[in-house]
């Protein structure tokens, strides 16, 4: 059954992009419904979810130490001492992200029915979404470094036809094909840190690798190695998980259609990083410096990218920025050694974070595709199921309790500070990073929902303009709807898995994830329940803050125009994609045009096309024996009969 899980929506991705190949293409055709398409990769997707529930329950029912279940399929390369098996392997860890991966993605399936209604290719973009599922699922699943590699690999690609879905619009080319570039950046480095496992440690398997690393640095193995594989492979993380300074495809990548965004950005790829990183926590916690780079690098992404938030005005990439804030988090808590932290953020981020993007999704599909706050408000009465499901996302990731987001939240926080990796400033980052993402997101929540409508529509029949509180904005279908309703239900109580001191994931993770910290130690006085006061404390204040100053459009002018400067800072992202531009592309383009002036066209092609000059000038030369005269033709044979006799009689020419 473990197979099944990756291979179903394979199958979904064979059997829709093949419809579409073949029946679907749309030159020329009639547009065909998405329910069809929709229901069939939806049926593949949610086939791979309860196949993942029954092992889930296999996997609970049995004893801590025994909880991995392995299925090898066959041998794929064998190369010297080098031993390469088709082999997926689920285990306490593996097991939360199929879940993860499977149910958001179906939740998300259903909802791109409705929301693709009206796109002229569903069966492609169906089959792009299981073809990703796919990849996703085989890089948790896989039992070995290079298995996951290929699936790492296959989130790339599927990603970036995802984001690129429609082509046609150059901009949304681009965005893919930054998105594509940018991540291999990280991917030469997840090699590098794959080539020096294999040279120092002769294996890739993980389980091998952890049953050689459970117990600390091995004889002849210099702790330098271990720390430069952390730090490469981290690489590899930084690229597809959004972290400085490669997270600037990532609010890029928004130009996709929503649901890509839902289930790439906010539930599944970007979360890779955490999962390799939480994966082979054995090395990470051998290497102090390689984990203190990860907790720096995460809680200065999560700090930087909540700044940009502030001030932007597409809805889309205020939760783009807000995605790699949350990623920030989670390499926060894995660099403190708080890796079970990281994990259950990356669960209740799911839930909440899917919610926020299938909302503005709703958001968009109802105000006929405006993405930009300033022209919305009061939608509250037009979408109200919309608004109810998107205020428990916005509870969640503002941290207030008991929603999910405020267990995961705290708990990283509190690692932050009180784990021997941790420090002040670990912590002094993240609680003003939880104190601005409770601003920007109240900023989003009221400019959105609450206040006078903003927003004008032309009529195109009689050209005259009306507010949506007349006409015009909708509530979206049933089928969006559902999925918004499901995600709140967990965002309000996907938080209680992860108590403090109770935590049930924590205890489930052990196999994986050992926890060596004394259950004194773990409690920590009163100084948990100190910060855990500040850490709501700064939440109420920063949602205070912007509600009071949102409510009035002249207060926010006021506020602007009295921090022009920072204000425009915010707003152009402190210009990294301009910096970027000058630095690297730039350059790049030109040391491009340079190799292909100076070398490509004046050498290689001079080189190759002179072989074709050679032939030219050589019939042409030949070509002038070809008169057309039957005498001279009849004296050319006879001369050469001549010249062979000759030879042959008198050995001369």
């Amino acid at each position: 059954m473990l197979a099944l899980i990756p291979l179903l929506p394979l199958v979904g991705f064979f059997i829709n992009g093949t419809w579409y190949a073949f029946g679907q293409a749309p030159v020329g055709r009639k547009r065909v419904s998405a329910i069809l398409p929709g229901a069939i990769a939806t049926l593949f997707i949610f086939s791979s979810f309860l196949i993942s529930l029954v092992l889930f329950f296999k996997l609970l029912s049995m004893p801590a130490e025994g909880r991995i279940l392995e299925q090898t399929l066959y041998s794929w390369i064998t190369v010297g001492k080098f031993n390469l098996d088709i082999a997926f392997r689920v285990d306490s860890l593996s097991t939360l992200f199929t879940l993860v991966i499977t149910g958001v993605g179906t939740l998300i399936h259903i909802y791109s029915i409705g929301y693709m209604a009206h796109d002229q290719s569903p069966g492609r973009f169906f089959a792009y979404l299981n073809l990703f599922c796919f990849a996703m699922l085989v890089l948790v699943l896989g039992s070995s470094l290079p298995i996951l590699f290929l699936g790492w690999e296959g989130v790339g690609l599927s990603s970036y036809l995802l984001i690129g879905y429609w082509y046609e619009d150059e901009e949304k080319a681009k965005a893919g094909k930054k998105a594509f570039i940018v991540n291999r950046v990280g991917d030469f480095g997840f090699l590098l840190g794959m080539f020096l496992i294999f040279n120092a440690f002769g294996t890739l398997d993980f389980e091998a690798l952890r049953l050689i690393l459970g117990h600390g640095l091995p004889a002849g193995i210099e702790l330098a190695t271990v720390t430069a594989i952390c730090l490469f492979l981290f690489l590899g993380c930084m690229g597809k998980s959004a972290q400085i300074p490669l997270y600037i495809w990532l609010p890029d990548a928004m130009a996709g259609p929503t649901p890509v965004s839902a289930l790439i950005h906010a539930a599944t790829m970007v979360t890779s990083g955490i999962y390799l990183v939480s994966r082979l926590n054995f090395f990470y916690s051998i290497s102090p410096s390689a984990m203190c780079v990860v907790a720096s690098v995460g809680a200065f992404t999560a700090f930087f990218a909540a700044t940009i938030a502030i001030t932007q005005r597409d809805i889309k990439k205020i939760l783009a920025y807000s995605t790699v804030s949350q990623l920030g988090y989670m390499f926060l808590a894995c660099g403190v050694g708080a890796y079970s932290a990281g994990v259950f953020h990356v669960i209740t981020h799911a839930f909440f974070k899917a919610l926020l993007f299938l909302g503005a999704g709703s958001v968009i599909h109802g105000m006929h595709e405006e993405q930009d706050i300033l022209k919305m408000g009061g939608l509250h009465s037009k979408m109200p199921k919309t608004f109810l499901t998107f205020a428990v996302g916005w509870l969640a990731i503002c941290g207030i309790p008991p929603f999910s987001g405020f267990f995961s939240k705290d708990e990283i926080l509190w690692q932050s500070f009180h784990s021997p990796h941790g420090s002040v400033v670990f912590w002094g980052l993240g609680a003003a990073t939880a104190v601005m993402t409770a601003f920007y997101m109240t900023r989003l929540f009221t400019l959105t929902f609450l206040g006078t409508p903003r927003f004008k529509e032309k009529s195109h029949a009689t050209g005259d303009h009306h507010t949506h509180d007349s006409e015009g904005v909708h509530e979206s279908p049933g089928m969006m709807v559902f999925s918004l309703q499901v995600l709140a239900l967990f965002s309000a109580i996907g938080g209680f898995i992860g108590i403090p001191h109770f935590s049930w994931i924590e205890h489930w993770l052990e196999p994986v994830i050992p926890n060596h910290e004394p259950l004194e130690a773990a409690l920590g006085g009163g100084m948990e329940w100190v910060l855990m006061a500040i850490s709501i404390a700064g939440a109420v204040l920063g949602i205070g803050f912007a509600w009071k100053s949102y409510q009035n459009l002249s207060k926010m002018e006021a506020l602007k125009n009295q921090f022009s400067f920072m204000h425009r800072l915010l707003e152009n992202k402190w210009y990294v994609d301009e910096i970027v531009e000058v630095l690297i592309v730039r350059p790049i383009q030109k040391l491009s045009n340079l190799l292909w002036k100076s070398f490509d066209i004046a050498l290689i092609d001079r080189f190759v096309l002179s072989f074709g000059r050679i032939s030219t000038w050589t019939g042409q030369t030949i070509r002038v024996i070809q008169t057309g005269s039957i005498q001279v033709y009849a004296f050319t044979l006879v001369l050469g009969i001549v010249v062979v006799m000759g030879y042959l009689a008198y050995g001369w020419i």
